[in-house]
């Protein structure tokens, strides 16, 4: 069904695009309070927080850049063809408010804020903030039942503990979704795991709880098609969380993030994964890690957005929107 006009993006030939106040896309900034707030079926939301971040900071700064640099994008899809904007009701939701002080009210906020979004019935793509953002996400959109997870990245995030015990860190949330029922770990795919390790404890916990890992070396051999077929079949038909850490992408392309790993995707291959989401029944999604503090050019914020864009995209080619009046 065709979208309100009302969430239509302004248009770059009607205010060129270094100018207005930066949204997600050029898209309506529609708070929860707002009258239309109801009306939204995706909606873009902003996590500005970065407390569970173990050495380089800076995600907390993510949203702010990649709303900027999202004014770049444009209505049409180049390859599909798609208008995801003239398809759904689109529109960002602004920031979620976290006390950077406070590792467990960030997490409660956060939560609480994606609780009125699923319960209106708004399917969320977030920008980041760092990975332990997914956790409290999760919380919200998998408090019925567990969901799937199709997962880029370089890492596992399937740790226990760092420090000695410290249980909330962006390198242990989905060990605390598996472990809080929040994921089927049998619905879980993770692409792009690669970098020197620890030990092999998150391995190892993936192996014993049936959740698939593709090193990046399979994922070389085998090729994007095959991989990502894999991965649909995985996640199946069922309600499905989509979670891509920019560090997926090799260093070259997106430097600016906090954990970087060398012999990654090239920018290209970053945007075809997404195209291969094409028809999963996508519930919500993130984009996360991208720390302004390193992207010198701004060309990790861009490649964010159009990745984001890229999962907008799939998200619709899914399930279907609600009926409107």
């Amino acid at each position: 069904m065709a979208s309100d006009p009302f969430f239509h993006p302004v248009s770059g030939f009607d205010l060129p695009r270094f100018a207005g106040v930066p949204s997600f896309m050029r898209l309506p900034q529609v708070t929860p309070d707002h009258p239309r707030f109801g009306d939204v079926d995706i909606g873009l939301i902003g996590v500005p927080w970065d407390s569970g971040t173990t050495n380089r900071p800076g995600p907390r700064h993510g949203p702010r850049q990649l709303r900027d640099a999202s004014t770049m994008i444009r209505a049409q899809h180049a390859v599909s063809g798609m208008r995801p904007f003239e398809a759904a009701n689109c529109a960002d939701l602004g920031d979620v408010g976290p006390n950077p002080a406070d590792i467990p009210d960030s997490m409660t906020r956060i939560t609480a804020f994606y609780k009125d979004v699923k319960a209106a019935g708004i399917r969320p793509l977030t920008a980041g903030g760092d990975h332990l953002t997914s956790l409290p996400v999760l919380r919200a959109l998998a408090k019925d039942a567990p969901l799937g997870m199709v997962h880029f990245d370089s890492h596992t995030d399937l740790f226990h503990s760092y420090f000695g015990g410290t249980m909330y860190t962006h390198g242990t949330p989905f060990r605390r979704a598996v472990e809080e029922g929040l994921l089927d770990p049998h619905r879980v795919i993770q692409i792009g795991i690669r970098g020197t390790m620890y030990d092999a404890e998150d391995r190892d916990f993936a192996a014993a709880n049936g959740i698939r890992i593709v090193t990046i070396e399979e994922f070389f051999a085998r090729g994007v098609a095959d991989v990502m077929e894999e991965a649909r079949a995985i996640a199946g038909s069922g309600p499905t969380y989509v979670s891509y850490d920019i560090d997926f992408v090799d260093p070259t392309f997106a430097p600016g993030t906090g954990t970087p790993e060398v012999g990654g995707p090239n920018s290209f291959q970053a945007l075809q994964v997404c195209r291969e989401l094409s028809g999963l029944n996508i519930v919500g999604a993130d984009l996360v890690e991208v720390s302004p503090p390193f992207d010198a050019s701004g060309g990790t914020a861009f490649l964010g957005v159009s990745i984001m864009f890229e999962i907008l995209c799939a998200m619709l080619s899914g399930a279907q929107t609600r009926a409107r009046a």
